[in-house]
């Protein structure tokens, strides 16, 4: 395929719309004029010239800035050289909106659709499908040399790039990028982030030159303002920059602070009633506006609460009425009760809740300016065309899995950026209202704040290493799972961590160099041998309290029988810790039942001190002579008085017997357990004087330098693990993987790299859990199953229903719980193998709607399944819609029994009937020819194509 390069109309073309559209072009493509009656922006102008430079772009724009029309200048282009154009999609309802436009724009014959269960005039220059499908469509190339889905195509267009943001789905879009051939130009429209450059240089590097064009013009200007109760007044000062002057900031009243714990955040006032919010919008013609409220029954609520309020004119709700009979004559089933009557009155609601037949309806009426409210959720906001003249946001926080948190600014903006309809609306509006969580003070930092920037979603699944691993070897594999987006932003972090490593291991250097020659390693066993001598010192401290305490018991009985004259050892804190010997001159009575003794002591001081103050008793020496001594009168217990030369005597007595004998140890020290601790402390303090880091300089501070290297090298080890952790995540996880294929059989060879025939069924398939669904199907257990039967289990094993209020009318059948039954050893073992691989994918067990999937796949009409479940319908169809998708691909599974393949095209054909496969899509399939009309065979069809796409809600 040549390179559109090749084709580039005129390097040198300036980006103006004169210059481009008489010099800027080649003679088969139409001047600018032609195209466009109307003048372009100047970063459409721009980002036509890179197109005509062979460049891919990248648009960041705001929300309504007129992105799309980059777009449709690639298709224009791409017919002019007789080339096909890719539009990619996010949404399955995005693709069908821009069939009908396409159809409308260039012409039913030049337009084709591709999505997970139906494919459309695929031969058509212009194919629109759902980016999971271009993803797939990428593999298929690889493995098809000669059969290339994408021979002869110029450029895909990749519209709302930024749902690469997309938790569960942000993957696909950087294998896109990743896997699309360089000669393709790439056309990225993205709302406005804040790292659009980061992108486009990732791009750049991964699929070739690439040009940023971005900007903040909004053709149509957005005032922002704030509802209260009080009504509704501008929010933001002239320049944009901060709040309004007359905005009033609402504080807490004053309360007198009292001690305790702090108290709760008092609420703000109480927001305005809905239709009061409305009909000061009505007031002021600011409809018709999309009215954002982030939950179901809140969207729903809104409708009532509007009352009998009719915002249409008559000859406007006689345009409704018959739009809405001829819908009710078509699909009666699918009409929302209690909401035909509020669409007349110009009132509607819009969330995933609603059926899709349903919410098409609504949004045709509301493109049409016959709908003035709708209250939807977020999800309108995510690239539906419904631009409106005003937005209302009810919150600026909401709830989420993870709980309650504020909006992000991105959100924020592209809520936002659906007010101010071009070519319809001077001025675009968007209004924040007050509520009991935020105020005008949240409502202004949240419209002066910068867009969010994008961060990866790449995340390995068992498909893609199959898929890498059947075209590749390991290295080639590597190579490309580190070319994804996460790997490039992890990059541009690398070099600051690894400059401060760098810096660390300077540090850790520097003081390793100023500590000479010190044997660290004799420091290290010098410090432990100083914490065990602590250790035995306290051990030791320890032994002698419970001594102590033994023995004052029994030194204390004793004294009471003890004579005048005894000589003791004392210790009290007059005598300042030492153990002094003493005799006992006199015994005073004292306070309680145990005399107090008045002891000399060897130094010729007087003690009046009670008996535990003994902690020797010498019974077994001579008593001394002290009756013929006058002992002075001690009033107080523990007062000291020193004696005089009568008593003198008496002390040098004592000290002579204390020189002959010991009086200096405690004779709880001579307990048994107490002197064996004392000699391992003595030896202990003896081995540590020897020890050769005992006789270095300043010890504390060699200490403190060994601690700060020893801090220093476990933070360089954390951070390098850190570094590592960012730098290869991806690749240990898809390594984590091949561990997980490998024991259950999925992989083989003399390397363990090798695709096996189970290995290729798996790769095969698309979901959440590839392996899962695989080893499913391959298990034998649902090859007994009737068609209706086996759609139930593949509900169960592919689907999550996260509603805690989740109930349903219709039992499991018995041979769908003895199959769920007959697959759980094998669903405990795959989890217990991700867990010790410390990997993250869900294996679904959702039994408890196989009954109604049962029930509609046995003909049960759609009014009797909606009223025997809590789910909305919108949910039910989203359930239904994967469990087909799935279906859809077991035909083309390698290791499938035959049996298994017919019934999974029966149950297709039996749940693949209106509101799951669309009206329009009906009526495509009754025009198509014999052979790709029946709904299996269309989604086959567009299965052989791309295997993989994840229907849209």
């Amino acid at each position: 395929m040549p390179s559109p390069g090749q084709r580039a109309d005129s390097p040198q073309a300036g980006p103006s719309q004169d210059g481009l559209s008489q010099a800027g072009h080649s003679p088969t493509v139409p001047a600018l004029d032609q195209l466009f009656p109307f003048s372009l922006d100047p970063f459409q102008l721009e980002a036509i010239d890179a197109l005509n430079q062979g460049h891919s772009v990248v648009v960041s724009a705001p929300t309504g800035s007129g992105k799309t029309l980059v777009g449709e200048y690639a298709i224009h282009r791409a017919l002019a050289h007789g080339q096909k154009v890719f539009y990619t999609t996010p949404l399955k309802a995005l693709s069908n909106q821009k069939l009908r436009d396409f159809r409308h724009q260039f012409g039913a014959e030049k337009v084709g659709l591709l999505t997970g269960d139906l494919s459309l005039n695929r031969e058509a220059q212009i194919v629109v499908m759902t980016t999971e499908i271009f993803r797939n469509m990428l593999y298929a190339e690889i493995d098809h040399p000669d059969d290339d889905p994408l021979a002869d195509v110029e450029a895909v267009v990749l519209d709302e790039c930024h749902y690469m943001n997309d938790s569960q789905r942000g993957t696909v879009w950087e294998e896109s990028i990743i896997h699309c051939p360089p000669p393709i130009q790439l056309v990225a429209l993205s709302a406005t982030v804040a790292n659009a450059g980061q992108l486009t240089d990732w791009i750049e590097r991964v699929h070739g030159p690439t040009r940023l064009v971005h900007s903040d013009f909004r053709p149509v200007p957005l005032a922002f303002s704030f509802c209260s109760a009080k009504g509704l007044h501008p929010l933001l000062n002239d320049e944009g920059t901060g709040l309004h002057p007359n905005c009033k900031v609402w504080r807490p009243p004053k309360t007198t602070r009292r001690k305790g714990p702090k108290p709760p955040r008092p609420p703000q006032p109480e927001a305005p009633p809905l239709a009061f919010v409305v009909a000061q919008m009505a007031e002021r013609d600011m409809l018709p506006a999309i009215y954002f409220i982030f939950s179901r029954r809140g969207c729903d609520k809104g409708v009532r609460d509007m009352g009998r309020l009719c915002l249409v004119t008559p000859e406007e709700q006689a345009r409704i009425a018959v739009r809405l009979e001829a819908y009710v004559a078509a699909t009666p089933e699918a009409v929302r009760e209690g909401h035909d009557e509020p669409l007349l009155r110009g009132i509607a609601s819009h969330h995933a809740g609603v059926l899709p037949a349903w919410k098409e309806l609504i949004e045709d009426l509301f493109q049409q300016g016959l709908i003035k409210v709708v209250f939807a959720t977020e999800t309108l906001a995510a690239g539906i065309n419904m631009p409106a003249r005003t937005t209302v946001i009810s919150s600026l926080s909401k709830r989420t899995e993870r709980g309650h948190r504020p909006l992000m600014g991105s959100e924020f903006l592209q809520m936002a950026g659906r007010a101010g309809r071009r070519g319809l609306d001077v001025q675009g509006y968007v209004v924040t209202v007050q509520s009991r969580f935020e105020g005008v003070r949240e409502a202004g930092a949240l419209a002066t704040s910068p867009a969010d920037p994008l961060v990866s979603q790449f995340t390995p699944s068992y498909g893609m290493v199959l898929n890498l691993l059947q075209r590749y070897d390991l290295a080639k594999a590597r190579e490309l799972v580190e070319r994804s987006f996460g790997r490039y932003l992890a990059t541009l972090d690398l070099a600051d961590d690894e400059a401060r490593i760098a810096e660390l291991g300077a540090q850790l250097a520097s003081l390793e160099a100023g500590s000479g020659d010190v044997p660290w390693d004799d420091f290290e066993d010098y410090e432990k041998q100083r914490g065990r001598l602590r250790e035995e010192r306290r051990l030791l401290r320890i032994l002698q309290h419970q001594a102590e305490e033994t023995l004052v018991h029994e030194l204390t009985l004793a004294l009471q029988f003890s004579s005048e004259g005894t000589l003791v050892s004392l210790r009290a804190p007059q005598l300042r810790g030492r153990v002094t010997p003493a005799v006992i001159v006199r015994k005073v009575p004292g306070p309680g039942q145990f005399p107090l003794l008045l002891c000399l002591t060897d130094e010729n001081q007087w003690l009046l001190l009670p008996c535990n103050a003994v902690v020797s008793l010498h019974a077994e020496l001579s008593c001394l002579q002290v009756s013929q001594l006058d002992p002075p009168e001690l009033q107080h217990q523990g007062e000291l008085r020193h004696g005089d030369q009568a008593s003198g005597g008496l002390a040098l007595a004592v000290a002579s017997m204390a020189r002959r004998h010991d009086m200096s140890t405690p004779q709880f020290d001579l307990a048994g357990e107490v002197q064996e601790q004392a000699r391992l402390v003595q030896q202990l303090e003896q081995e540590l004087e020897l020890h050769p880091a005992h006789r270095w300089g300043d010890r504390k501070r060699l200490k403190q330098h060994h601690r700060r290297m020893e801090e220093l090298a476990v933070e360089i080890e954390e951070r390098q693990t850190l570094l590592h952790h960012r730098s290869n995540r991806h690749w240990d996880t898809f390594l984590a993987l091949i561990d997980i294929l490998r024991f259950f059989g999925g992989l083989d060879g003399a390397e363990g790299l090798e695709p096996t025939e189970v290995g290729r069924t798996v790769a095969a398939l698309r979901g959440d859990n590839e392996l899962w669904l695989g080893l499913a199907l391959m298990s034998g257990h649902l090859d007994g199953l009737d068609p209706a039967e086996l759609a139930a289990v593949l509900e169960a094993i592919s689907t999550e229903v996260n509603r805690p209020d989740l109930w349903c009318a219709f039992p499991p059948p018995p041979a769908v719980e003895e199959a769920l039954h007959d697959l759980r050893g094998l669903r405990r073992e795959l989890q217990r193998q991700q867990e010790r691989g410390k990997v993250v994918v869900p294996v679904w067990w959702e039994p408890e709607l196989t009954g109604l999937v049962e029930a509609w796949a046995r003909g049960a009409s759609w009014t009797d399944v909606i009223a025997s479940t809590s789910l909305d319908e919108g949910d039910v169809v989203r359930i239904l819609r994967r469990t087909v998708d799935l279906l859809a691909q077991i035909p083309y599974c390698e290791a499938i029994s035959e049996q298994l393949r017919r019934n999974s095209r029966r149950a297709l054909q039996a749940i693949n009937r209106f509101p799951v496969c669309e009206i329009e899509d009906l009526v495509e399939q009754a025009a198509a020819p014999a052979g790709s009309g029946s709904g299996s065979a269309v989604a086959s069809e567009a299965v052989v194509v791309a295997p993989g796409d994840s229907p849209a809600l």
